[in-house]
């Protein structure tokens, strides 16, 4: 499956920004989706994510009521909804997928998107 992140860019803090995931080329209702992060200088982090229904959902405590995560299976997309922002929250932004159920470890998601950039001004 390919996955294609778009949606970020420069924002001021306290604003917000929607990322959105596309796949394509697999069964996209199979995967579960992870959104992870990865700051200049530090390691990739979880983010959130979702079971292949949207019924489960799993965020780091630093996005906890700000960050929502979401997916419509029939459009193949995955969305984060980033609200609130902090500068603290600047970093690439990847979507990742997986078969069975979710996990916060990068390691477990066989698919990665290349990333989006986020970035947050103080």
């Amino acid at each position: 499956v390919q996955l294609v992140e778009s949606g970020g860019g420069l924002v001021q803090a306290g604003g917000s920004l929607r990322l959105s995931c596309a796949a394509s080329g697999g069964t996209f209702s199979s995967y579960s989706m992870g959104w992870f992060r990865q700051a200049p200088g530090k390691e990739r982090e979880f983010v959130v994510c979702i079971t292949w229904s949207g019924s489960i959902t799993d965020y780091a405590d630093s996005v906890k009521g700000r960050f929502t995560i979401s997916r419509d299976n029939a459009k193949t997309t995955v969305y984060l909804q980033m609200n609130s922002l902090k500068p603290e929250d600047t970093a690439v932004y990847y979507c990742a997928a997986k078969f069975g159920p979710p996990h916060n470890d990068a390691w477990q998601y066989a698919y990665w998107g290349r990333g989006t950039q986020v970035t947050v001004s103080s």
